[in-house]
């Protein structure tokens, strides 16, 4: 199903909907600085654009606290508030900085059940200009395999281009 985004529909297929996405995201996101208005913004975005993302958002990097992850702008259920680097899907991709596609998350080690509903999940790090770790990106949803290497190229481009382009 091709949902309406603002004025546009979007295209059915995963690859040509991202792209259209990520044109809307950067167009909207011409010119603005504040990081909070730009992860707000991206997490709105993709949340609308995809009907099985259940919870779509960021865990920033606390900066009194580098090694944990504090719940930044999302869209969907309550968010874990902390995450421990290291500690579920979230916490490996920051201690990692690699992308982690879960396609179960009760099947993954040290998993955290923010939300039982959630049943596969991807985290992207998200890097700044000066490839500094600023926030993972966490998308979850209700159904199990429902994510691919289409979702991590697009949406880590998404979030070099956001972040640190």
């Amino acid at each position: 199903m091709a949902e309406a985004f603002n004025d546009k529909i979007l295209p059915a297929e995963k690859a040509e909907r991202y792209a259209t996405v990520a044109q809307e995201i950067a167009s909207v996101l011409a010119g603005e600085p504040n990081l909070t208005a730009r992860m707000a913004t991206v997490s709105s975005m993709l949340a609308a654009s995809f009907d099985h993302f259940f919870w779509t958002g960021f865990y920033v990097v606390d900066p009194d606290k580098r090694e944990e992850l504090v719940v930044g702008p999302y869209q969907g259920t309550l968010g874990c508030l902390r995450i421990a680097f290291g500690r579920g899907v979230c916490g490996t991709a920051a201690r990692e900085r690699r992308t982690q596609v879960v396609e179960d998350v009760d099947a993954f080690p040290d998993h955290i059940a923010c939300d039982s509903r959630s049943k596969s999940e991807i985290v992207v790090p998200v890097v700044d200009a000066d490839g500094r770790l600023i926030a993972v990106f966490d998308v979850d949803a209700e159904a199990t395999a429902a994510f691919d290497g289409v979702d991590a190229q697009w949406l880590e481009r998404i979030l070099q281009d956001t972040f640190a382009g």
